[in-house]
């Protein structure tokens, strides 16, 4: 959809626009992630959650138009299906140590935390998001952003900055680039179909190509 065609609303804004575009990749990348290999799969998450931050907070503050809550369409098989995919990925580099845990100041040992975790967290975030948005129904894409945004000043928002300093640190590290990509874990062919699949064309991804 064309810019100057679309209707005069917040949620066809351009920052939004965007945010949509990036949440439905971020979205599509999670559940084909074992389609990539390990090294693949990391490269791409240390420039894609970066990405996606600043998109999300780049998005304008909105009103609420109803009381309830936007339906939620993530199953727990859904969040299991992208935690198990991650976590089968990463292997031992899934875990590390939550500073920001709000039991950390009263605990006498570290906290472990999981990427699978903080990924499938902010996965069944965006894709409420998204397919409440695919409605087409302004009232309850509005709704659906406020929760959405609400839900990353909350805890997706630092999610996406776990996940991405314990990357940062498995993506660089000297082991990383040596690493036998022949060698990775056997990959679970995937046939989830994507929510958003007017999203998809080429040309309405305008920063894909700062994802590859």
């Amino acid at each position: 959809m064309e810019s100057e065609k679309l209707p005069d609303h917040i949620v066809y804004t351009h920052s939004v626009i965007e945010f949509v575009t990036v949440a439905a990749e971020t979205c599509l990348f999670l559940e084909q992630a074992t389609e990539q290999s390990r090294k693949e799969f990391i490269q791409r998450s240390v420039k894609l959650l970066p990405f996606l931050y600043l998109k999300a907070s780049l998005l304008p503050v909105v009103e609420s138009v109803f009381d309830d809550a936007p339906e939620r369409f993530v199953t727990e098989e859904d969040y299991l299906f992208v935690k198990e995919q991650v976590e089968q990925l990463l292997g031992a580099d899934d875990s590390y140590l939550e500073v920001f845990h709000p039991d950390m100041a009263i605990s006498d040992t570290p906290i472990a935390a999981f990427v699978s975790e903080d990924l499938a967290d902010i996965y069944q975030e965006l894709k409420d998001f998204a397919a409440n948005y695919q409605t087409m129904d302004v009232d309850i894409m509005n709704d659906a952003l406020v929760v959405c945004i609400d839900a990353f000043g909350q805890h997706w928002g630092q999610k996406n900055l776990n996940a991405l300093k314990a990357l940062h640190a498995v993506r660089f590290s000297e082991s990383f680039n040596i690493e036998d990509d022949e060698q990775s874990i056997e990959k679970t062919k995937l046939n989830r179909n994507s929510f958003l699949n007017f999203l998809q064309d080429d040309d309405d991804l305008n920063d894909n190509q700062l994802l590859l």
